[in-house]
């Protein structure tokens, strides 16, 4: 696995990294992933340039990414946390919900989750995210922390793939089975 202090990476944000790593994906026909757009109601649009200048977030969306990699369905979100805790407030209700269902489909749900502030990315398994969630659930941690964490599942980065996640998908069906 690579490092991820590498002076290329340096102002990319995670999803950037990811969008890269799926297009390459996509090219090489190992996965079809597409971002699915964060959806907003427009406030004022400018009449000569029709751009948006003010708007919302909707409430609900899904996921930030779905598709399918060799014929298995995927979806996930992606996130980034500056310390060593990792609020679930940054997780709805709706979207565990969704990801629970999808799941239950056949599909393969989890979350990329980007330590900014120890440059490691790692792969959470949905059913390691859903345990994280019930125990706030039940009056426990509204976070989990970094020691927390299966470590096994860090992504490493491949050539030009920068965040290769197909690896710790691969991880998590053989785990299952």
């Amino acid at each position: 696995m690579g490092t991820w202090n590498s002076r290329g990476l340096r102002g990319s944000t995670l999803e950037d990294m990811i969008n890269h790593s799926n297009e390459v994906y996509r090219e090489r026909k190992l996965a079809l992933i597409q971002k699915i757009p964060t959806p907003i109601t427009p406030i004022t649009i400018e009449k000569e340039t029709r751009h948006i200048t003010l708007a919302y977030f909707d409430q609900k969306s899904t996921v930030d990414y779905i598709g399918a990699v060799q014929g298995i369905p995927v979806c996930f979100d992606a996130k980034e946390c500056a310390v060593n805790t990792f609020p679930l407030h940054n997780v709805h209700e709706h979207q565990i919900q969704f990801m629970k269902e999808f799941e239950e489909q056949g599909g393969v749900a989890f979350i990329i989750l980007y330590w900014t502030g120890r440059d490691e990315i790692y792969y959470i398994p949905f059913d390691e995210l859903k345990g994280f969630w019930d125990r706030m659930q039940r009056g426990g941690r509204k976070s989990f922390t970094y020691d927390e964490m299966d470590k096994s599942f860090r992504i490493g980065r491949q050539r030009d793939v920068l965040v290769h996640y197909l690896a710790m998908i691969q991880k998590d069906l053989e785990r299952r089975e």
